[in-house]
């Protein structure tokens, strides 16, 4: 299976961090005056200082309005809860709440917006059953 990269830009590398770093619990990898590399949920995204992407709630989803653009990753059912945990033990101030939308579709997920420090919207989604990812 193949891994992302995907580079983006931040205006605090030290919140960035502390936020992917700490909070998300995402490994640290490369880095230099101007950047630093994580370790997505196994795939790798790149935070460059620069100037944050503009974002706005355009994406009709279910019954939410969410963040375009955004990131993403979708992890197994009991990662994303403990996730949501240790967020919500956080007081991570959520942009949409955990959640579950399509009960008893095809495509049934979990799902969880929020903003890391530079206002980079962020979806995290569960699955019970990685298959149910493309169902239609």
């Amino acid at each position: 299976m193949s891994i992302f990269h995907l580079a983006y830009h931040v205006d605090d590398l030290a919140a960035a961090r502390q936020f992917y770093g700490d909070l998300l619990g995402c490994a640290e990898g490369r880095s230099t005056d101007t950047w630093v590399d994580f370790n997505f949920f196994g795939h790798q995204i790149s935070l460059h200082l620069g100037p944050v992407f503009a974002t706005a709630n355009t994406g009709k989803v279910g019954a939410h309005m969410v963040p375009m653009p955004h990131l993403g990753v979708i992890l197994r059912q009991a990662e994303w809860h403990a996730l949501a945990d240790r967020l919500t033990a956080a007081n991570l101030a959520f942009t949409i709440a955990p959640t579950t939308r399509f009960a008893g579709e095809p495509g049934e997920q979990s799902t969880m917006f929020f903003h890391d420090p530079a206002g980079n919207p962020i979806e995290i989604k569960g699955f019970r059953d990685m298959a149910g990812v493309f169902a239609t």
